[in-house]
């Protein structure tokens, strides 16, 4: 007879059957509770490991030994880096014009994370996003137009790479490229576009000490941050289906961090300014919450020769002449300056040359900011100058601290 038929027949057998169920269901649980225990302790490990193999960003905390054509390029493992284009043009008739093409690099995973990837990883795995903003102010026609892209880094779709000292920077049908002095600028919108060749008249500006340029108290609160202060421009502007031939001047900042804005701070004011005596000026100002000025604030003025000059934070005064309000985000920004710089000689007074140049961004940063062309007029050691330039202001509409 075999065991099983006499646990069916024995009336002790039944007894015996509940038994061994309840043995089998605690052998189970123990099985259970080890398969778990064991695969709870891998996972741990495992994140444990791939923590283990990340490392930190990147961080700036003294000169950047900036070279070129290398520095055009992008720099992974930095959290956040941009290429920035603004300048004003005219057409053959009259028509004035100011534009903005900007590039947005974001690591959104540090240094190593990829060796934790599956393998072999998609080609859609990628640590780095981009995001692109395009602005065109019809300073005549008093109109203004932005658009604004966003993808993660593929080949064809989005990305940067440099080859043979040749940056370039694309984003869709968006594209910038560095190659020696030229520079080329293509963005295509819905309503408007521009398409630009760029000459760069003076060589690379770091700012601050070498370009290490500070954005907070702390060290590492700062930026590799240079700029090609005076680009001569050409190409075509597009609006409403009409093409407008055009020249003008440009203006180029690279900068590239991994450490986001002090928590105190709410935005800053950045000005670039090109003078009719062939001198440029940047300025950034970092604001408080409290309205005050951070100590980090600084400037940097370039003469007509390409010598540089920075100004500390003490060798700036700005006074704020004039406010507009959008009537969108209801936004107060500052809308003309009085602008002075002592030990240059510098007093200038400067105008938005449009009203409305506010930027909102709900598809890409989700940052709504104010970039537009502004006017200069004043004297420089004496003499009189006049100019154009960029302003960009943010934290007008929402705060800064800890976003980028």
């Amino acid at each position: 007879m075999k065991m099983s038929d006499s646990y069916r027949l024995s009336p002790q057998g039944t007894t015996q059957v509940g038994e061994t169920k309840r043995l089998h269901h605690w052998k189970f649980y123990i099985l259970y509770s080890t398969f778990a225990f064991l695969t709870a302790l891998l996972v741990f490990a495992w994140d444990v490991s791939l923590q283990a193999q990340e490392e930190p960003y990147l961080t700036v905390t003294g000169p950047c030994g900036l070279s070129f054509p290398q520095d055009h390029g992008a720099h992974p493992g930095h959290r956040t880096e941009w290429w920035y284009y603004t300048g004003n043009l005219h057409s053959q008739g009259g028509r004035e014009f100011g534009f903005q093409l900007t590039f947005f690099r974001r690591q959104i995973s540090p240094p190593g994370a990829e060796k934790g990837w599956p393998r072999p990883a998609s080609a859609w795995r990628t640590q780095q996003v981009f995001v692109a903003h395009a602005a065109l102010s019809d300073v005549s026609g008093k109109g203004f137009y932005h658009a604004e892209h966003i993808s993660r880094e593929m080949p064809g779709l989005a990305g940067a790479s440099q080859q043979d000292g040749v940056t370039e920077v694309y984003l869709k049908n968006w594209a910038c490229r560095l190659a020696g002095n030229e520079h080329s600028l293509d963005a295509q919108a819905d309503h408007f576009g521009f398409k630009l060749g760029l000459t760069s008249l003076k060589r690379p500006v770091p700012h601050g000490d070498r370009g290490y340029s500070k954005k907070g108290t702390a060290p590492e609160r700062a930026s590799c941050y240079y700029s090609m202060t005076r680009l001569a421009a050409e190409g075509v502007v597009s609006l409403g289906g009409i093409s407008f031939p055009v020249e003008g001047t440009a203006w180029m900042d690279h900068e590239f961090s991994s450490t986001p804005l002090e928590p105190d701070l709410a935005g800053w004011d950045w000005f670039s300014l090109q003078l009719s005596n062939n001198t440029e000026l940047m300025i950034y100002l970092l604001r408080r919450k409290d309205g005050s000025l951070h100590q980090a604030s600084s400037g940097t003025l370039v003469e007509a020769s390409g010598k540089s000059l920075h100004l500390a934070r003490n060798a700036i005064q700005v006074e704020v002449l004039d406010h507009w309000q959008s009537p969108r985000s209801g936004a107060t920004y500052p809308s003309g300056w009085h602008l002075r710089i002592p030990t240059a000689q510098l007093d200038l007074h400067l105008h938005t040359r449009l009203s409305d140049q506010e930027l909102q961004t709900p598809a890409t940063t989700d940052i709504t900011y104010w970039e537009g062309s502004v006017a200069a007029t004043g004297t420089l050691a004496g003499t009189t100058v006049t100019g154009k330039g960029y302003v960009e202001l943010t934290g007008y509409a929402g705060t800064m601290a800890e976003r980028l």
